[in-house]
Order: structure tokens, then sequence, then C-alpha cells
């Protein structure tokens, strides 16, 4: 591996040897090396492109040298959502808290992932890809480009753009995030012909040499990954005056039809196993990294029917068993007694968890106290556990993008059957891919399946009874675990609580904001992240002070794509 840090990004190139120096160059033309080759084969690069994606390791089974990626972020932005809270009580994190006068890169890893791990390699396959007129990696890489891109600046808002890879420059100046939407759908654009193409050396066979964790060379699977990367960024628009005017909400449905409609085509990272981090899945007991979170109160309220502002209130969601974790001494029954959560910054305080009793399991099946990885058993459920796939996008979640496009364009007959499908596609996913860990007494029947659907309050029989809160509960529900990214940014939309015009009731109901900021906040909640520190804070000072970047309260600034 070869790594190059310019001030204001860091980039590494994961071939065999790759020098940038003429030193270097000019040894390598006089002693060359027969077992050492000079570039990497592109083939051998993508499968560290695509695991960056959600989490990379040290090499040999990673690419960038640390853990960077959506999956290893979420630990932290979770918390930010309540998919999990930490497991003690003053967290910064549960407490919306950023950073900010430290030298941490907390909130950091999706920077290193698109600049560091993404970046160079996926220019690499590019570039490489169409000299050996490769054209299926070029379009690959492209895919993942546009999924980089669109997770960045979602995620940090302004961000280098004009300027990235620009290996003459030492100052690296930002770019609004409107410049990003339209740079992602560009991408997205060369990403569907390069995918298109069948002539010069594209091969079947050998994409998959390199996608064998991912699409398995599949290319129409690809180019569904990249018209859902596509309808996301009409989606996220939906508070901008453009969403309207440029009727969007008919660009979302085109798109979502256009991309994944079937589990079959999930966009997922697989695992072989092993002992090297980058083999397993970041999640599970092998790579320790989640020992100190806990299930929050919302989703445990929300899945049991237990939260009384909740349209579900009252009814027990049967995915509840796949999804959470019961509590760790109370006999497991399919109700809401068996399964309790943490409320943000508060630990055991939070209601009811003062009691052993109630405390619920580690995503490892551990007693709550526990907060170590050593010698447990590889025993967690759904994504939680070494080998388990990890999704990056779904059929569900575009279902239910599809949905609330619909519900806004005042189509609720569309978006009734589309709510329906995410309903049924989740489902599906846990009984297919996550099942084979849930005890034969809690496993989902068909009984309680149709039951659940055919509640009015989950499936209204009219399509005039459907609420914008109920389409985004259960594309929550759906996406509990991995979809953080997209959670977050739909959360945003919404300013965490805004009301649902129909129901006067938050969309979100029962989210409730931590009662405690961390005082750097002024009062406000989290709207970004800060960019990495161990890039931007070091090298790229007067840039960051052109944004806003250095102050106090930067993690609170509203994001372009959350405003009018």
């Amino acid at each position: 591996m070869k790594t190059k840090t310019y001030s204001g990004l860091s980039v590494a190139i994961i071939t065999v040897s790759i020098f940038f120096s003429s030193c270097s160059k000019k040894l390598d033309d006089a002693y060359l090396n027969p077992n050492n080759p000079i570039e990497g084969a592109i083939e051998s690069i993508l499968p560290n492109v695509t695991n960056q994606m959600t989490s990379t390791a040290a090499p040999p089974t990673g690419g960038g040298g640390g853990s960077y990626g959506c999956a290893a972020e979420a630990v932290l932005l979770g918390r930010y959502i309540q998919f999990w809270n930490s497991y003690t009580a003053g967290d910064n994190y549960d407490q919306m808290g950023g950073v900010y006068g430290t030298t941490s890169d907390n909130t950091g890893l999706v920077w290193a992932m698109h600049y560091y791990g993404i970046g160079a390699n996926a220019k690499y396959i590019i570039d490489k890809g169409k000299e050996q007129k490769k054209w299926d990696y070029v379009g690959v890489a492209n895919a993942i480009f546009a999924f980089s891109w669109l997770t960045l600046t979602e995620e940090y808002g302004e961000v280098i753009l004009k300027q990235a890879f620009d290996v003459s420059r030492d100052q690296f100046e930002y770019n609004s995030q409107a410049a990003v939407y339209d740079t992602v759908r560009q991408i997205c654009d060369s990403a569907i012909y390069y995918l298109n193409r069948t002539d010069g050396n594209v091969s079947a066979a050998n994409l998959a040499i390199g996608d064998a964790y991912f699409y398995g060379g599949d290319v129409n699977k690809w180019k569904k990954f990249v018209y859902g990367i596509k309808a996301r960024s009409y989606a996220h628009l939906s508070n901008k005056a453009i969403y309207a005017s440029m009727n969007y909400a008919d660009s979302v449905i085109k798109y979502v039809d256009l991309s994944i409609n079937s589990n079959n085509d999930n966009a997922a990272q697989k695992w072989v196993g092993g002992n090297y981090s980058g083999l397993n899945n970041y999640y599970g007991s092998y790579r320790g990294n989640i020992a100190s979170i806990r299930q929050s109160a919302f989703i445990a309220d929300l899945l049991t029917g237990a939260s009384t502002a909740s349209p579900f209130t009252g009814i027990f969601d049967p995915r509840t068993p796949y999804l959470i974790n019961e509590n760790a001494v109370t006999p497991v029954t399919l109700s809401s007694s068996s399964y309790k959560g943490v409320q943000p910054n508060l630990g055991t305080s939070s209601s009811g968890l003062a009691t052993v009793a109630n405390q619920p399991k580690t995503f490892w099946r551990q007693v709550y106290s526990s907060i170590s990885a050593t010698n447990i058993p590889d025993s967690g459920r759904y994504i939680f556990n070494n080998l388990a796939e990890f999704p990056v996008m779904t059929a569900a979640e575009l279902q239910f993008t599809k949905a609330e496009a619909a519900y806004r364009k005042g189509d609720k007959a569309t978006a009734l059957i589309a709510y329906k499908n995410g309903i049924n596609l989740s489902f599906d996913l846990l009984i297919s891919k996550y099942e084979s860990r849930i005890p034969v007494a809690l496993r989902i029947t068909s009984t309680a399946r149709a039951n659940y659907l055919a509640n009015a309050a989950i499936v209204p029989a009219s399509a005039s009874d459907l609420t914008l809160s109920k389409i985004m509960l259960q594309k929550y529900i759906a996406l509990y675990g991995y979809g953080f990214n997209e959670t977050w940014t739909d959360l945003r939309r919404f300013h965490y609580t805004d009301l649902d015009p129909a129901t006067s009731k938050q969309v979100y109901a029962g989210f409730n904001l931590p009662t405690t900021l961390t005082s750097y906040n002024n009062g406000k909640i989290v709207y970004r992240c800060r960019p990495r520190y161990n890039s931007e804070y070091l090298y790229n000072i007067p840039a960051l002070q052109a944004i806003g970047a250095l102050a106090s309260d930067y993690h609170t600034k509203e994001q372009w794509f959350t405003q009018p």
C-alpha cells in the first residue's frame, strides 16, 4: 500500500506497489522485481473499495490502515438517531455532542472512507479500467463513488469537491452541497453508461473476481444500485422549493422503479470470516466494536407497542426478536415486558432499567453490564454476528422512499401500495437472511405476519388514512441497525420533531430529544459532523474558517438539504 497525505486530504492507493517519488521510480526502473509488480490489478483493489462502504480494517484485509466506513461511523452516529445509546449515563453523543477542542477523529470516519479509502482507489480503477477497456469495472467504481459523495455531503455539508485529489495543492477549498448533489447525479449517469457497455474486455466472470463479496459481478444489480442512489438524491431534497417545482417526487418514483425491488438484488457486504478483522462483520464479536452500546428505548417501544405516542401503540411487531434483544432475566415472551431499551444519556437510569431483570442483553447477547468481547461466542443475531450480511441499500428502503414521494405528490393509492410492499420486504429479508439464530418459538409465523398487516393501525384499509408518520416510522423499523445514514438524513429532513400535518403529532412519534445537550451545542441539536480532524484541522484551517467550521457549535448548523 502506498499512502500520501496532502494538506486537507489523505488518500491511499491499495496496490502491490505504486511509488510517487521520482527517486523510487528510478530505482524501480533500474531493478524491476518480477515478484513485485509496479501496478496493482484492479481486480485485487475492488474488494477493498466495496468493503469501505461499510467498514474496513488494517491490511491485508482492509484498505486504509484503519477502521473507516459507514458502519464504523454509526457506532457514534447511531446515538443521534437513537438506534442505540451508551450503556452508561453522560455520553457525549447521547447528548448530541460533536468533536470540538480535541484531536479526536470521531465522526470523521466517512470523511476518511471517501477521501482516503475509496477516493484515490476508485479513481485508479476508473483510469486503469479505461486503459484496459474493462468498462464494467469503470462502471462499478463510478457507482461506489456516487454513493460515497452523497454519503459524504449528507454527513458533513460543504465538502472539498472541485479540488479533491489534486496532488499539486496543499490547500483545498470547500464547495456547496448543491454542487455535490449535481455531481452525484452526473457520476450516476457515467456509471450507467459504462455498466451498459458490453464491448472491450467486459467480462462477468472477471468482474466477479473483484466483486466477490458484494454483487458477485452482476452488472444488472449494480445498475439497480446506481438508480437507488439517484432516487435518494432526489428524495432527500423534499424540503427544497425545487422538489415541487421540478417534480422531484416523480423522479424518485421513476428511479425507485428502476432500482432494487427484490431482496435478491439488495446491496449488501458479505464476509468470509477468519482471523483477520476485515474478513468479519464490523458489528460481530470478533471485531469487538460495539461493546458499549445498547438498543434504545425508542426502537424497543416502537416495536413492542409500548410507546403511547406511536400510531402503533399496543401492537407487538413480530419482527421484534429479530431486530432487538430481550431482557436478561425475564422469561422471553412476545410482549412489551420482555423488551426494554436505553434512553439517551441515562444508561441504567432509564425508566425501569435500574432493575437488572429489565436490562436488555447486549447485541452479542451477554448481560447488560458486559463490555468485553474477549472469549464471547459468536452469538449475536441479525447484523450483529461475524458473518452476517451487512445491507447498504435494500428494496424495503426504496419502497418506503417511493411511498413518501407518492404521498407528497398526492397519490396516496400508490403510496399505500409501496408502503405495504416495504413492510413485506422487511419481513422477507429478516426471514430469509437472519432467522437461523432466532429460537423457533420466537420466529415469525404466517399467522402473526398476516394479523399484523391486517391491523388497520398498521396498514390502513383506505389510502386516505395513510400518514407520513406511519411511512417514516415503518421505514425506521425496516432500516434499523444498518440504514443509519439514510435514517439520519430522514430525521434531519423532519428536524427530528416536526409535526405530521395529518395528525398534528410528531412524524417520528415518540422520538424524544435528549434532555441534556453538550455545552458546545448552545442549546441546539446536531445537523452535521465536523470534517475529519486528522487532515482538515491540522492542515486546512483557512478553508475551515471560510465555512464557519471553527465555531464551537458548527455541528449544529443546519445543512442546505434540510432547509427550505
